[in-house]
This record gives C-alpha cells, structure tokens and sequence, in this order.
C-alpha cells in the first residue's frame, strides 16, 4: 500500500497560529505532509523565502514535539508550479485550509481545476473558528502599515511574531 502524502501549499508569508492548525489537524488524516513554500508571482513577499522557510520549519518541530501524535510533517521550498512539485514528492492530494465561505468558493475553483489539469484531489480542512477571520495578507498589511504588531501575538508564533517585530525596525 502506498504512502498517503499531503502537499500543504502556499507562499505562508507569514506563517500563522491559522496554518498550523491545519496541519495539526491534517496530521490525523495522512501518513506524511509536506509544506511547501512556494512564490507567489502576485504577491510582494514581507518576509524572504529563507525566514517563511526557518520560521514554519521551527513552529513544526515545536508542534511536532508537543503534540507527538500524528503523521510526520517535512518543511521545503520549491519553485514552479505546485502541482509539479506534488508530482515530484509523490503527493496523493493537496491540503488546503478553509476559514470561511469566501475560502470555500476560490478553493473549490482551484481544486476542481487542479484535478482536470494535473489529476490530483484536494482535501480540505477548516480551521478553527479562532482563525476563521485571519490572513497573512491581513497580517502583511498590519506590519507594512506600522500596526501594533503585539496585537498578533494569539494569530502567529513567538518567532513569527520577532520577525515581524525587526522588520518594522
């Protein structure tokens, strides 16, 4: 029987209290998920490729550690399109959160287009409802704008939330 891989896909720009509890709940699904960090073309990055990269991989361990039960996750980068590189690690489905409705429509859109063009499923998890409101583009334009980044601690991890901390510096 073959391993049953998620790919769990995105710019992660910053990494959020959001993303990880997918994974979280992911973990009970699969056997092993992958986090891919990838560039998105239509975003201006907050944060450069190697600090989403150390600051998931980081807030992964510390998740994996304290909660041991649950499937492996791996943290990488990659470049291209996502559903190449799921190709490329074997992934037998994408994961994608779900916050809210308006998740719910875009995703649906990507999935069933997905599944056309690159003949692979997406799984859905919807986050917790804490989470159901935030976004890292919300969260960019908070710290971009000079907001009270200390008002993030309950939506990012300790070190997302110092990163954010020096790149209002």
């Amino acid at each position: 029987m073959s391993e049953h891989l998620a790919l769990y896909a995105g710019s992660f720009d910053p990494p959020t209290r959001g993303h990880l509890d997918v994974i979280g709940r992911a973990r009970r699904l699969f056997d092993r998920i992958v986090v891919g960090i990838g560039e998105n073309p239509d975003k201006t990055p907050l944060l450069a490729t190697p600090d989403r990269l150390r600051l998931m991989k980081d807030a992964v361990e510390t998740m994996m550690r304290t909660q041991p039960d649950g499937a492996p996750v791996d943290v990488a980068s990659y470049a291209g399109l996502t559903v190449d590189y799921a190709r490329s690690i074997n992934a037998s489905a994408l994961l994608r959160g779900i916050r809210n409705v308006t998740d719910l429509a875009t995703e649906c859109q990507l999935a069933i287009a997905n599944r056309q063009v690159a003949d692979i499923e997406t799984v859905f998890v919807i986050t917790d409802e804490r989470y159901g409101f935030t976004s890292s583009s919300l969260i960019r334009q908070i710290v971009e704008l000079g907001g009270d980044v200390e008002k993030l601690r309950d939506i990012v991890p300790d070190a997302v939330l110092e990163q954010l901390r020096e790149s209002q510096s």
